[in-house]
């Protein structure tokens, strides 16, 4: 009897059909509940359900990229990998680890154009992805959107904490490999000087979406983004705000420019349902996820 994997979505995100596995040359999406080395507010365990349940009673269009989530190429929900809660924040991490393993063993991700949309959680479960990317196309952008650097070696005794994640993504970089990062405004002097030194942090808006732009069409693009970026005005429902972020306007700037663009994988955490009553931050991720899903189906998507 095989091992299950996943818990089947309560809800499937709203036009996305069902599927138990990764499919070839299309977008999967799957919730990523972890959230065990979150160290100020937890409870971003819940997000993905959040997210979906908020799917199913906002418009499907976008006015932004004109098209909406009926028009494009099919696009499919796994569920939510299981996550074991057994106290121990490292076990329960490398076990959920190895449950991606084993879900996409044997799977050639660029050979089979499997793209991920992953829902956290936590920033930590953004490495078991993007170490998958990373491992099949040695020409990988990762693009970094987050309040904080995320460049410590460790954090509070874990080192596959969410403020190490990118650290841990740069284990696995190559020589083709290639980092950009945009609204950090919090780390430690360490990670600003090395953020200096390895010239990775765009300076304002125009900067990174000029980068984008540059890059050529078939540039494979990997997206990771902690949805405190935004300003805590806008975005209040997160484990750690920090003032001074940005809007939604500015991710439509990004989302308008990767359209164009070859994306092959994208995450978006850090939602934390409970820290919001209002359930206005759950809207607002929504309407993110919403964008990045259109932002992967370029024209010629249309065509498989």
């Amino acid at each position: 009897m095989s091992e299950i994997l996943l818990h089947p979505p309560k809800r499937l995100y709203r036009a996305a059909r069902f599927a138990s596995r990764p499919q070839s040359h299309s977008l999967n999406m799957i919730g990523f509940g972890f959230d065990g080395t979150a160290c100020f507010r937890k409870g971003t365990a819940i997000a993905p359900d959040a997210i979906r349940l908020v799917a199913s009673d906002i418009e499907s269009y976008s006015p932004y990229l004109d098209l909406d989530l009926e028009e494009v190429a099919p696009f499919y929900d796994l569920g939510n990998l299981i996550v074991q809660q057994s106290g121990d924040a490292h076990q329960d991490y490398l076990a959920a680890h190895a449950r991606i393993e084993r879900l996409t063993e044997s799977r050639d991700f660029a050979a089979d154009g499997i793209q991920f949309l992953t829902l956290g959680g936590e920033h930590s479960i953004s490495y078991s992805f993007i170490a998958k990317y990373l491992q099949a196309y040695p020409d990988l952008v990762l693009l970094h959107l987050d309040a904080h650097a995320d460049l410590r070696e460790e954090y509070q005794g874990y080192h596959y904490s969410h403020a190490s994640i990118i650290r841990r993504c740069l284990d696995h970089f190559g020589p083709g490999h290639q980092l950009f990062q945009f609204g950090i405004r919090s780390g430690t002097r360490e990670e600003y000087a090395w953020m200096r030194a390895n010239k990775t942090l765009a300076p304002n808006l125009d900067a990174f979406v000029a980068f984008i732009d540059g890059l050529p069409a078939s540039r494979p693009i990997y997206l990771t983004l902690d949805l405190d970026y935004f300003d805590p005005a806008f975005m209040p429902g997160t484990g750690t705000p920090e003032p001074g972020g940005q809007d939604f306007f500015s991710f439509v700037r990004i989302v308008q420019a990767l359209r164009s663009k070859k994306m092959v994988a994208a995450d978006v955490v850090e939602l934390s349902p409970p820290v919001d009553a209002s359930g206005n931050s759950d809207v607002f991720a929504t309407k993110v996820v919403r964008e990045l899903i259109l932002a992967f189906h370029r024209e010629e998507h249309h065509e498989h």
